[in-house]
């Protein structure tokens, strides 16, 4: 990436440069537009409209046993409040307030007993599928970013979740470059997508990006930017293209179709003790479709606050009781959508969290608390074995009683339907060689 260093100031466009200019005007979500075009020119892209993954993270951990894994036999105790319903699938029940889920299952596949390394906050193994102990591992967006490229003038990997920085953004490239990082429709970054307002702006971005053209080839002695006249005609592309524009744009959306993904439809608070209720907000899983429609290979987002504790009065199922209907609402929503459209066999889509909740639930407070040992995910489309549940847990739904399905697995099973070759070695920042998993196994009953 190249900085020019100098006093801050606004172009015609209104862009605001602060002592640097970047190409594309997409600089603040790490990478230059040139560059992730030119990563996407090396890509060795399939001629079929290739596969994209919605990825759906309920951070702060989904309990299991009132979701997708009830155990209404297990003593009251552990069983919760919640009764399961029967699905359109033989044999598998779910949690009474997921019924639109249940009257889809036969699209649908669960995962029950997956186990986490870690049993605190930290994303690590939900992004890369490795836990922090085994080093900082890129985000598997990033991974597809770098492997496979983008089919579409749009970022191969997009995150619609804003992270509080530092150590806790768990979407990092790290040794795959930060030029695989995913774009962050936030702020500068999407405001810089606006259409220019007038021929004589629409030169000055012009002359902004042949500015770079005579400083680029002679700081290039490889021949690494070989073509770069291409590039800068695709980035200024990028940067002027209503393709792009309207795949952020959710005022492109129906009304109705909004209100149908269930957007503001209910409330729902982190904990029914602290009387501080939410709208929930469908919008994510609308721009999600948008994106993979436009030929996104990664979205991610996050949605709600699912870290509940509180077991006083039995207070965390207030808390499901709002929450979960919306939920329901919105996968569902999201699921018909993608299949409507013709989507469903080319877009995966995978709900989960980073762990379980403990099946004992200890009166008064904390209730339900972190656990590793188990947990449930949701998995859709992607061209996937569906109607079925995945492992089984015990009578109390503490524990995997038929097999240890692992993040890694998981994420060996995305990255199959994405295409991208698990053999493949990446060099971190020390030069040596690395896996982008160390258990190469995908789910075998999901991919058969």
């Amino acid at each position: 990436m190249l900085t020019i260093q100098g006093q801050g100031h606004r172009f015609c466009d209104g862009v605001s440069r602060r002592q640097f200019l970047r190409v594309g005007g997409l600089g603040a979500a790490g990478f230059t537009l040139a560059d992730l075009l030119r990563g996407e020119a090396k890509a060795d892209l399939p001629t079929r409209r290739p596969k994209s993954v919605i990825y759906v993270v309920l951070s702060g951990g989904l309990s299991h046993i009132d979701s997708w894994d009830l155990k209404p036999d297990a003593p009251a105790d552990f069983r919760g409040a919640f009764k399961p319903i029967k699905t359109n699938v033989s044999g598998i029940d779910i949690c009474e307030h997921f019924p639109k889920q249940a009257a889809m299952m036969d699209r649908l596949s669960l995962l029950r007993g997956v186990r986490s390394v870690e049993n605190d906050h930290f994303l690590s193994e939900v992004y890369s599928g490795l836990p922090r102990k085994a080093g900082h591992r890129p985000a598997f967006g990033s991974v597809t970013s770098k492997l496979l490229g983008s089919a579409s003038s749009l970022p191969a990997y997009v995150s619609l979740d804003q992270p509080s920085g530092g150590p806790f953004d768990f979407e990092k490239p790290h040794y795959a470059g930060a030029s695989h990082a995913p774009f962050r429709p936030f702020g500068e970054a999407v405001e810089n997508l606006q259409p220019v307002k007038d021929l004589n702006r629409l030169d000055d971005r012009k002359k902004l990006l042949a500015s770079f053209d005579t400083i680029r080839r002679e700081l290039d002695q490889s021949g690494s930017m070989d073509g770069l006249d291409k590039f800068q005609a695709k980035a200024l592309e990028m940067v002027t293209s209503a393709k792009v524009r309207e795949a952020f744009d959710l005022s492109k959306e129906p009304i109705k179709l909004i209100n149908g993904y269930g957007h503001k439809c209910g409330k729902f608070a982190h904990q029914a003790d602290v009387k501080i209720l939410y709208d929930w907000d469908a919008r994510p899983f609308i721009q999600a479709r948008r994106l993979v429609e436009a030929g996104v290979r990664v979205v991610t987002l996050s949605v709600g606050s699912w870290d509940h504790h509180s077991g006083a009065n039995q207070q965390i199922f207030d808390s499901y009781k709002l929450v979960f209907p919306v939920l329901d609402q919105s996968i569902c929503a999201l699921v018909n959508d993608l299949n409507d459209r013709g989507l469903g066999e080319d877009v995966l889509v995978v709900v989960l969290g980073e762990f379980g909740r403990s099946p004992k639930v200890t009166y008064p407070g904390p209730g339900r608390e972190h656990w590793a040992e188990a947990g449930s995910m949701l998995f859709a489309g992607g061209g996937l074995k569906m109607g079925q549940v995945i492992g089984e847990t015990d009578s109390k739904a503490e524990r995997s009683k038929s097999c240890n399905i692992s993040f890694e697995n998981v994420l060996s099973t995305i990255y199959g339907v994405l295409g991208v070759d698990l053999n493949t070695m990446l060099t971190d920042f020390n030069g040596r060689p690395q896996n982008i998993l160390d258990d190469k196994n995908p789910i075998r009953e999901l991919v058969a």
